[in-house]
């Protein structure tokens, strides 16, 4: 087996300190402005890659990210478990009882927030393809791909908001995160489909794909659900803690990441549904899923988000006109959309509008969709600027304005 030189382990070394030392730097001035993580996380990226360091410091840039491609192939692979891990720990957060218990009004919510966002997101790149990025690829796939992108809610930055403004327990936060859940694996199976279209290296045919992808989704989420109930109370009682129960979730989240990517979906789904199936089980500790969150979210996130600065430009890939374009559907949409389920739901106007707000931040999630669609060649750099722009720009504003859209109104 083909081993790295000493160079390369030198120079892989000195890019993990780099990006951590730098993503830690910038998270915490983030979260001194009351802004997530993951923003500080990005601009670090933004800092250390090609816009910043690469122009200013072209000797320094191409000394650490560019003079070794075996360590960046290392680097790769570290990214790779980044982005598996980050959404594993999006699945923790998932609660199905929860979803259940909100019933109708959470599935109004979550349809009508999936519904048109994907509409607005299908129609206008789908007829102004040249404007959106499309040079020669598959026009429908791409329209598709948009209305996905364009659909989906961030989980994880939607409950750390509801948190910070003391909403998590009332009843239109437990609302807005069951449908935000519900929209998240809706989402996430479209997207998986549009995967298989593009046929990424799967030796089953599409109608396979398809239809084994959402078998192993209802077997997550019923069977497989309750064989790890039976089985965590007997790994919590026979092996060390919190060692046992860690290290076989890790593995069964590979070993889920492993199946999907062979299925041709992509490894993140895998891993996302096993998340769910663990999270939702009576014997997965809180203390558990918080060593968990707390080591990916600080060491594993951290590497996935600065790394997404280095693979582009963000100045030469910036378009005004683009990015405008795409902020006013991803706001439009799920403004719309979520804001009209809640109203349907007995919600007056104010309190619709900040369910609206809620559902409206993309964060991570976004981002995960854009640079998978990016190295399939479905999107240009220049959407996924504006895909990433977005992205902060929604987590960033929906806390302030939901605050904004309950002053006076009494959410309960």
């Amino acid at each position: 087996m083909e081993s790295l030189s000493h160079q390369d382990v030198v120079n892989l070394f000195l890019q993990l300190a780099a990006m951590l030392l730098l993503a830690r730097v910038f998270a915490e001035i983030a979260q001194k402005f009351k802004q997530p993580a993951v923003v500080g996380e990005l601009l670090a990226g933004i800092i250390l890659g090609p816009t910043i360091l690469g122009t200013f410091f072209p000797g320094a840039f191409d000394f650490l990210f560019m003079s070794n491609p075996s360590a960046n192939l290392a680097l790769d692979g570290f990214v790779q478990i980044a982005v598996v891990l980050l959404l594993f720990i999006a699945g923790l957060e998932v609660e199905l009882h929860l979803v259940w218990s909100q019933g109708k009004s959470a599935l109004s919510i979550s349809l009508l927030g999936l519904v048109v966002p994907f509409v607005l997101g299908f129609v206008f790149p789908y007829y102004f393809s040249s404007f959106f990025g499309l040079a020669d690829g598959d026009r429908l796939l791409f329209s598709l791909f948009m209305g996905t992108a364009m659909s989906i809610t961030a989980l994880p930055v939607v409950v750390r908001i509801l948190m910070d403004m003391n909403l998590f327990k009332t009843k239109m936060g437990m609302l807005i995160v069951a449908s935000a859940m519900v929209n998240d694996i809706i989402g996430w199976l479209i997207f998986s489909v549009i995967l298989s279209f593009m046929g990424k290296g799967s030796s089953l045919s599409l109608a396979q794909t398809i239809g084994v992808t959402l078998m192993f989704t209802f077997f997550m989420l019923t069977l497989g659900k309750i064989i790890i109930n039976k089985i965590l109370p007997w790994i919590n009682k026979k092996l060390a803690w919190p060692g046992g129960v860690l290290s076989l979730s890790m593995a069964f989240c590979f070993l889920a990441a492993a199946f999907t990517e062979w299925l041709g979906i992509h490894s993140i789904f895998g891993a996302f549904l096993l998340g769910v199936a663990l999270g939702d089980s009576e014997h997965m500790s809180e203390r558990a899923k918080e060593i968990v969150h707390q080591f990916i979210n600080n060491i594993f996130a951290p590497l996935f988000f600065v790394s997404i600065g280095l693979k582009i430009n963000f100045f030469t890939n910036f378009e005004l006109l683009l990015t405008l374009a795409i902020l006013a559907i991803s706001f439009a949409g799920k403004i719309i959309g979520s804001g009209y389920g809640a109203f349907k739901g007995g919600f007056n106007i104010k309190e619709s509008l900040a369910v609206g707000f809620g559902m409206n931040a993309r964060g991570a999630m976004e981002i995960i969709l854009g640079l998978i669609a990016l190295e399939n060649g479905l999107i240009d750099e220049k959407l996924f600027v504006a895909l990433v722009v977005m992205a902060i720009i929604t987590s960033m504003t929906s806390g302030p304005l939901m605050k904004w859209a309950l002053k006076g109104s009494r959410a309960g």
